[in-house]
C-alpha cells in the first residue's frame, strides 16, 4: 500500500503564473501530458469555452492546416492528441491532453518529449489566426460541428434523460448548464470575439499541467517554462461551487418523446463533497445504494422485482448529487419509484448487510488501485484534490473507506435529499 501511494505523489512547482504537477514513474513507456484551464460555468462563457475545444485543435501558426497538423503527430510517432471540454461541479474544464512514446524505447534521435511540450505551448501560445482572429473558415466549420454536438444529445437517450434531470433539479444554478454549451449562443460567435476570449482565458484563469511518465522533473519544467511562456500574474479566484440547497418539495418531471423504454432518473443532494471529511462515508454509500452490481439499487429493484432493465446511482463529488438512473417499462413507474424510495430507506435505517459492506469497500478498493495503472485516471484524481482544495492521498483515502461504519453511512444516508424525480417516457397512453 506505501509504495502505491507513493507512486501517485505529485511534485508542484509553479511556472509562468501556471500550476505544474508532475509524477515522475519508470511504470508507463509513454508520457502523458495534460494541461487544464479553469472557467466558471456560466452562461455567458459555457458556449465559447466548448467552441475553444473544437477550433483549437485544427491547427496553430506552425501547422495552419489540419492535415499538417496530423502529419506532425504521426512524425512524432503516433503521438495521441485532443482537446475536450468537461465540467466538474461548477467549473468548465478545457483539457488540452497528449501521449508520446518514451525516447529511451525508440532508436530516432527526436527529442520528443520537448516536442511535444512545444506543440502543447503552440497550442496556448501561437494558435493560427487570421487578421488577430481564429480563421473564420476553422470557425464556422466547427460552430456546425458543436450544434450537431449538442442536438445529438437527444440521440442518447440515457445522456439526454441524466441532462434533463440535472437542468430541473438546478435550475438557476450554473450547474444545469450542459459542458457543450448552447445552441442559442453559437450564431453571435465570431473568429474575433472568441480570440480576445481564448486571450483573457489564459491570461487570467487557473491553468494546472500534469505531466506523467519516466521524464526529469528538473528538465520538464524548464521546457514548459520555454515554450508555455504566457505572460500571466496570479490566476483570478473562480466563485465556489454552491452545494447545500434546501429542498421545499421533492418536484416530478414527466417528458414524452419518441422512446421505446422509460427513463426513470431521481436526482439527489447529499450536502457532501470531495472536500469534507464524510466523502469516504458518502462513497461508501453510494456503492451500497447503487454503485456497483450488488448494490441494493441493482439487486431489489432489477434482479428481485424485474422493475428495470439497469438501475445504478452515480456521485458528482464537486457539486454533491446523487443520480439514481433506471431503463423502465413505463407502465411500472410508481412501482419503480416506490421500491427506490424503499432502497434509500433500508440505508437510512441502517440495514446493510456486512457482506454489502465488504463488497462494497472491496470494489471501491480496487477501483482506486487501479488509478495507478493509468495516467490519464492518475491525473484525475490529483486534479479532483486540486479543484476541490483538498489534497487526497490514495492510501490515506483507502483507509478511511475501510474504517467506515455503518453508522458512518447511516449519517451520510441521513442528509439526502431527493430533490427531483423525472421520466422520460413515450407517447404512448395516459398522462403516468
Amino acid at each position: 500500500m506505501a509504495a502505491s501511494a507513493q507512486e501517485i505523489a505529485f511534485e508542484t512547482t509553479e511556472r509562468n503564473g501556471m500550476n505544474v504537477h508532475i509524477l515522475s514513474t519508470e511504470k508507463f513507456k509513454t508520457t502523458t501530458i495534460v494541461v487544464m484551464i479553469e472557467q466558471a460555468l456560466s452562461e455567458e462563457h459555457v458556449t465559447k469555452t466548448a467552441l475553444l475545444s473544437l477550433v483549437m485543435k485544427r491547427a496553430t501558426a506552425r501547422f495552419p492546416d489540419t492535415k499538417q497538423l496530423r502529419e506532425y503527430l504521426n512524425f512524432l510517432y503516433g503521438a495521441i492528441f485532443d482537446v475536450d471540454v468537461f465540467k466538474k461541479g461548477e467549473r468548465q474544464i478545457l483539457q488540452l491532453y497528449m501521449e508520446v512514446p518514451n525516447e529511451k524505447y525508440l532508436s530516432a534521435e527526436t527529442p520528443l518529449l520537448e516536442e511535444a511540450v512545444r506543440f502543447l505551448g503552440e497550442m496556448l501560445t501561437r494558435p493560427y489566426l487570421e487578421n488577430n482572429a481564429f480563421a473564420e473558415k476553422y470557425v464556422t466549420a466547427e460552430k456546425e460541428s458543436l450544434r450537431k454536438r449538442i442536438e445529438s444529445l437527444i440521440d442518447d437517450k440515457m445522456r439526454y434523460a441524466n441532462q434533463r434531470v440535472t437542468e430541473e433539479m438546478c435550475k438557476g444554478e450554473p450547474y444545469a448548464l450542459l459542458a457543450n454549451g448552447r445552441i442559442e449562443d453559437i450564431a453571435g460567435i465570431t473568429g474575433a470575439n472568441l480570440y480576445a476570449y481564448f486571450q483573457e482565458l489564459i491570461r487570467e484563469n487557473p491553468i494546472n499541467i500534469f505531466v506523467v511518465g519516466d521524464v526529469d522533473k528538473g528538465q520538464i519544467s524548464e521546457y514548459i517554462a520555454t515554450h508555455f511562456a504566457l505572460q500571466r500574474s496570479r490566476a483570478k479566484a473562480l466563485p465556489a461551487t454552491q452545494v447545500n440547497k434546501a429542498v421545499a418539495e421533492v418536484r416530478e418531471v414527466i417528458e414524452r418523446l419518441e422512446v421505446n423504454q422509460g427513463k426513470l432518473n431521481i436526482g439527489c443532494r447529499t450536502s457532501i463533497t470531495y472536500r469534507d471529511d464524510d466523502y469516504p462515508a458518502l462513497l461508501v454509500f453510494n456503492g451500497v445504494l447503487g454503485g456497483f452490481p450488488h448494490s441494493k439499487l441493482f439487486m431489489n429493484v432489477r434482479e428481485k422485482a424485474s422493475l428495470a432493465y439497469y438501475a445504478v446511482s452515480r456521485l458528482e463529488s464537486h457539486k454533491g448529487i446523487l443520480m439514481m438512473m433506471s431503463g423502465i417499462d413505463v407502465t411500472n413507474y410508481e412501482k419503480a419509484v416506490s421500491i427506490i424510495k424503499e432502497q434509500v430507506e433500508l440505508v437510512r435505517n441502517g440495514e446493510i448487510s456486512e457482506s454489502e459492506m465488504n463488497q462494497t469497500k472491496a470494489t471501491l478498493a480496487n477501483q482506486y488501485r487501479e488509478l495507478l495503472d493509468n495516467p490519464r485516471s492518475t491525473i484525475d484524481f490529483a486534479y479532483n484534490g486540486v479543484l476541490s482544495g483538498r489534497e487526497r492521498k490514495l492510501q490515506e483515502l483507502l483507509r478511511e473507506i475501510e474504517q467506515v461504519t455503518v453508522a458512518d453511512v447511516k449519517r451520510v444516508a441521513a442528509k439526502l435529499q431527493m430533490d427531483t424525480i423525472y421520466l422520460l417516457r413515450d407517447n404512448k397512453g395516459e398522462a403516468k
